[in-house]
């Protein structure tokens, strides 16, 4: 049984506390049933959520993708019967991945029964791409605060671009909830202190300071004072004493909406397992079901019915629908109006609006991008990119990013006039200035992603392992977040092993769903820009040399236009009737060019395959796969200054691979280069050994 009947003609306190208590036993019954979850934070916090989500945020659960509405991100995300029990009792509606609404809900009683079970809607984490009205994946702690610092920043964008007098079309707000955890990781320090650099007044984070983690008191490991600590960052600072007095909540958000200049933090007391007998503020409560006798305890706390299961009193949706829903409707149908207006007056501003909500690309968005003519000397790998970004970024609107604090080295930043910083005082610039702060780098292009902007990120390759955690959420999410990473192998020469990536290939490359590309010459870098570009549901990451890179003569080899198949035969033998295939990426594909000519000079039919993307590779034909390496030609040579790992897949077991099994060393690049192996001879000396003719 599911429902029984409410008690007649309740205060608005008691109906408040019956939701609160609907959203702390539904959790305690999904944990229970699964024997598996977190019911502590949502006893603690079930006030909280049914505050901000009933009372205060502008949501339609009809329509939980419309532009304009706040965001709720759960960044304690092992909570997530918290955002389960809400989105179930607001009736939040699915939506699709082409955006269409399915008219069911996207999270029914039967789902939260089902809690952590395969195929249940709600899953043990917070997951965007498989459940609507959740606005982002959470639960490696601090991702998610770091990830609302990205919509903040991109509402702050949207409206310096797209508001006009008249038309307020972005005003959103997010909040972010997080806990001990999300303080104690560094990428939560790196994303606040940089909120606080650009004013984000639009974002709130409230702190759920119930003093405990897995391993107890949080004293044991974590005794500073976060309240001056995020005052030191420039943040206002609020606290709430009592997590159960939503009228305090209430006004201390009404005090964040009014603020301005700078993003809000509210520290809420709280009480983990709240209202459990014998595990409320316990390290018991946080991770592990209550069990069958303490959960009847708990509910005769609240006056719950004790044998009770999965109950949803009556009145309790009404109430929700009164609330969030009849807000939200007529927040959003206010919204379509003035949108509709704004159609009329500013048709082309609208008709951008409306394409990067679909993630499209505006026609003629790759017109004027480079084609570089033959060069012996040839371009870096990062310089060809920073030209193809201020393209980009001239026919693609709502296209913006940066690095963290290497725009000068990674050449990613954009020139032309009318650019500008994104700064407090410019929200409409298109250069965004991370700092030195890559991981939370990463999480702000998720955030600018989820919000439908194309944003990107750069640093040094060797760096991308402070990124990794967000580019892994990155495709979890089935986002098309991009990924700029330069110096890629030895040509930081000097700087020594602490500055080359060798792992760094492999290691991304492992990633589901990633698309790595590592270019051989200028113009593989704007085919793998034209590539990226058009990618709706997956990240991509660009890694590019630091050294220039011969910039190949397309009338003699095939058409860079390859990239798109993720590897390509790019110099054959004389019939295409190859003995030996050399198979590189990036800096070594001229370095395989080199030898395929000694090889051909001495009779020895070679074919070059340029292969900068294993993954786009993988996807073809088997067929077009075949034609590329033929399985008949079993003399392979694969070339590439990073770890060998996993290159067996294209050379077989019997082929060779010319790469590193160490790390690298502190010397000029040409030493480095006849140090590692990296030399023409030393290829083709490993053909002519595939051939047995050494």
């Amino acid at each position: 049984m599911s429902t029984t009947q409410a008690a007649p003609l309740m205060t608005n306190a008691e109906i408040d506390l019956l939701c609160v208590n609907t959203i702390r036993t539904l959790s305690i019954d999904a944990v229970q049933q699964a024997k598996s979850g977190h019911p502590g934070t949502p006893m603690g916090l079930a006030p909280l959520v049914y505050t901000i989500w009933n009372r205060t945020m502008r949501f339609d659960p009809q329509d939980p993708i419309w532009p304009n509405r706040d965001r709720f991100v759960l960044s304690n995300g092992h909570a997530s019967m918290l955002l389960w029990s809400v989105l179930h009792l607001t009736k939040t509606q699915a939506v699709n991945a082409e955006y269409e609404r399915l008219g069911q809900p996207s999270v029914t009683l039967e789902d939260i029964r089902r809690f952590r079970q395969l195929g249940s809607k709600a899953a043990g984490h917070p997951e965007y791409h498989w459940v609507s009205g959740v606005e982002t994946t959470t639960g490696p702690l601090g991702q998610g605060v770091a990830t609302s610092v990205g919509m903040a920043i991109a509402q702050k964008w949207l409206a310096a671009h797209y508001n006009m007098p008249g038309f307020e079309i972005f005003d959103y707000n997010i909040y972010a909830v997080c806990g001990d955890g999300c303080m104690m990781e560094g990428i939560a320090s790196e994303a606040a202190s940089l909120a606080a650099h650009l004013g984000l007044d639009n974002l709130c984070w409230v702190y759920d300071n119930n003093h405990i983690t897995i391993e107890g008191n949080t004293r044991i490991a974590f005794t500073e004072d976060v309240a001056t600590r995020f005052l030191g960052y420039g943040w206002n600072v609020l606290r709430v004493g009592d997590a159960n007095d939503t009228d305090r909540i209430e006004r201390a958000l009404e005090t964040f909406r009014k603020t301005r200049g700078r993003p809000t933090f509210i520290i809420l007391d709280s009480h983990i397992g709240y209202g459990s007998p014998h595990r409320q503020d316990t390290a018991d409560a946080h991770g592990e079901p209550l069990g069958e006798e303490e959960v009847r305890l708990t509910k005769r706390n609240y006056g719950w019915p004790e044998d009770a299961k999965f109950l949803v009193p009556d009145g309790v949706y009404d109430h929700f629908a009164a609330g969030v829903g009849a807000r939200g409707a007529n927040a959003r149908l206010e919204w379509t109006k003035l949108f509709d207006s704004y159609k009329a007056t500013y048709p082309e501003l609208a008709a951008q609006i409306e394409q990067m909500q679909r993630r499209e690309l505006p026609a003629g968005w790759d017109r004027n991008l480079p084609v570089f003519p033959a060069d012996s000397k040839g371009m870096a790998g990062r310089e060809a990119s920073g030209k193809v970004l201020n393209v980009l970024a001239q026919n693609i609107p709502w296209f913006l990013g940066g690095s963290a604090d290497l725009g000068p080295s990674n050449k990613t930043l954009l020139t032309f006039e009318g650019a500008g910083d994104f700064q407090a005082i410019s929200p409409g610039g298109k250069n965004l200035h991370y700092g030195v702060r890559e991981h939370a780098m990463g999480a702000i292009v998720n955030g600018l992603s989820l919000s439908k902007l194309r944003g990107f990120g750069a640093t040094f390759f060797i760096f991308s392992d402070y990124v990794r955690p967000a580019i892994r959420l990155s495709a979890l999410m089935e986002l098309p977040s991009i990924f700029v990473f330069t110096h890629d192998a030895m040509g930081d020469g000097e700087d020594g092993p602490t500055h080359q990536p060798v792992e760094h290939l492999a290691s991304l490359r492992a990633i589901p769903g990633l698309v790595t590309l590592r270019p051989a010459d200028a113009n593989e870098v704007v085919e793998s820009y034209r590539y990226i570009m058009r990618l709706h549901h997956k990240p991509a990451i660009l890694v590019l040399s630091r050294q220039p890179l011969p910039t190949l003569n397309r009338n003699k080899f095939a058409s860079a236009s390859g990239v798109v198949h993720g590897a390509y035969v790019l110099a054959d033998a004389p019939g295409g009737n190859p003995e030996v295939i050399l198979i590189a990426s990036g800096s070594e594909v001229s370095l395989a060019v080199d030898a395929h000519e000694k090889l051909l000079a001495e009779g020895i039919r070679s074919r070059v395959v340029s292969m900068p993307s294993w993954d786009i590779f993988d996807l073809q034909t088997q067929e077009y796969r075949d034609s590329v390496l033929p399985p008949k030609v079993k003399a392979r040579v694969a070339v590439e200054q990073a770890s060998t790992f996993g290159w067996e897949r294209y050379v077989g077991t019997s082929g060779r691979v010319i790469g590193m099994k160490t790390f690298g060393a502190s010397a000029p690049l040409k030493e480095l280069q006849r140090k590692f192996g990296f030399e023409p001879d030393g290829v083709v000396a490993a053909a002519k050994e595939q051939l047995g003719r050494e």
